[in-house]
């Protein structure tokens, strides 16, 4: 059996134990930081915004239908708790929104499977980033979905 020691001075072993520290807590900010940014989506334009939308797999009208700016409640109601769990689903959280004015960008879809018509796409943009949306139905017996086909 051969035992060999290897000495290390005090100073170097400091140095050494520093250094993996500071490496293993730069890999901990660097995790927990993406964690809580995700991915986010500029359209500060309606070039980004009709390729947001192409890369969802819709085909939409080639310019918004209707821009509307609106304020989103400090409290929400029942309708707006049951947005926000389809936002959520979708990886946005409109709670970070609470009375801040958004502008919903409305577009027309055409390419809905088994609806030619009535269906839209809205996209809800806080200072050129989207925060939210959905895909609709606008018929009386209407129903709504995310944003990816």
């Amino acid at each position: 059996m051969f035992v060999k020691a290897i000495k290390i001075k005090k100073s170097s072993f400091t140095v050494l134990v520093a250094a993996v520290l500071i490496i293993i807590i730069a890999v901990i900010m660097a995790v927990v930081a993406g964690a809580q940014d995700g991915v986010t989506y500029q359209l500060k334009n309606e070039k980004q915004r009709q390729s947001f939308l192409k890369e969802m797999g819709w085909e939409v009208s080639p310019e918004y239908t209707e821009c509307k700016v609106v304020i989103i409640p400090e409290k929400f109601n029942k309708v707006y708790e049951k947005y926000n769990k389809l936002q959520k689903k979708q990886g946005f959280d409109l709670e970070k929104f609470k009375g801040k004015t958004v502008e919903i960008y409305t577009y027309e879809v055409k390419n809905y499977p088994d609806h030619e018509k009535n269906i839209v796409a809205n996209l809800m943009i806080y200072e050129g980033e989207l925060i939210g949306g959905d895909v609709s139905c606008i018929e009386i017996d209407g129903f709504m979905q995310g944003l990816k086909k």
